[in-house]
């Protein structure tokens, strides 16, 4: 078990798989405040952009103009330390974020056939072809590289998905290696046990790769599930401002985990996030009045503890 002194890495998902879900069509403008507030607070790793079919996603069809905001002179001052990522789903994605300057990309592989359909319109077996050939050039251009396992713990239309098939889908693959294996709870489906089961899985078909995780809290068991996964030594646990979010082609899978709920968590425990708390805490008004209603985190409702003076 990994000792509260370790270093956790948050990658803030707000900008991207935040605003995703949300109704309300969000200016450029306030995406790039959103993310000029989190480097502000700390988040040194934030997936900024989308790189998909606009008219599948209209929300993210703003990503050249979004990335050419973030990388003006000035605009984020903490831009040389920051890491941001696009989502690419396929080659045009791939030179679509090329052109806009991202840092790092993240490529998403489904576990179980039918979601994959639905939500890429390729089986796993094809997005897993997809990877090799984009993992390929982003390698050779130089962009880290990530991987998510989209519903690593359950399908919200085949039901569990086996430790078996599970395996069988990292090692394909890791025949192209990507620099990170992140594991997608989807649905907000996963429990502890199941995560540190899970972890010792994907560890096992890919020892010398990083792990992060990503958890919706759909069911509650959101915050437990990253305790379980950092306690296994997982480093990188994705998070939301405010918990905003989920996953537009799941249903009912809202409600990824809220950033400064996992911070609190993290902190309590000895953790070391990096982050300014307070400053973390206070965008969540900011970004209520931006999405037009309440977020889903307690911390922004709760308060820390002991309270600021």
């Amino acid at each position: 078990m990994t000792t509260g002194s370790a270093n956790v890495q948050l990658v803030e998902v707000s900008a991207r798989d935040g605003l995703q879900s949300e109704a309300v069509i969000v200016s450029t403008a306030d995406k790039a405040e959103l993310i000029r507030r989190a480097a502000a607070a700390g988040l040194r790793r934030i997936e900024a952009v989308s790189f998909v079919n606009p008219k599948r996603v209209p929300q993210m069809a703003d990503g050249a103009e979004l990335m050419a905001l973030l990388n003006a002179p000035g605009f984020i001052p903490q831009r040389s330390d920051c890491s941001f990522s696009g989502l690419v789903l396929n080659r045009r994605g791939l030179d679509n974020a090329l052109a806009t300057g991202v840092d790092e990309i993240n490529v998403v592989v489904v576990v179980s056939d039918t979601f994959a359909v639905k939500n890429q319109g390729a089986d796993t077996a094809g997005l897993v072809a997809m990877w090799h050939a984009v993992g390929d050039a982003a390698r050779a251009a130089g962009l880290r590289t990530t991987v998510t396992l989209a519903a690593s713990f359950g399908c919200p239309y085949e039901g569990e998905v086996s430790d078996e098939r599970f395996a069988q889908v990292v090692r394909a693959v890791m025949e192209v290696p990507p620099d990170e294996l992140s594991l997608a709870d989807s649905i907000g489906v996963a429990a502890p046990k199941q995560v540190r089961e899970r972890v010792a899985v994907a560890r096992a078909a890919a020892p010398a790769t990083a792990l992060r995780c990503h958890f919706h809290n759909t069911r509650n068991t959101g915050i437990a599930n990253v305790i379980a996964a950092v306690e296994t030594g997982v480093s990188a646990i994705d998070a939301s401002i405010g918990g905003i979010g989920g996953c537009p082609f799941a249903p009912n899978a809202t409600g990824n985990v809220a950033t400064e709920d996992v911070a609190y968590a993290l902190q309590r425990m000895g953790f070391a996030t990096g982050l300014h708390h307070e400053a973390l805490h206070g965008i969540v008004p900011w970004l209520e009045t931006v999405v037009g209603h309440q977020a889903a985190g307690q911390l922004s409702r709760a308060g820390h503890f002991p309270p600021s003076r």
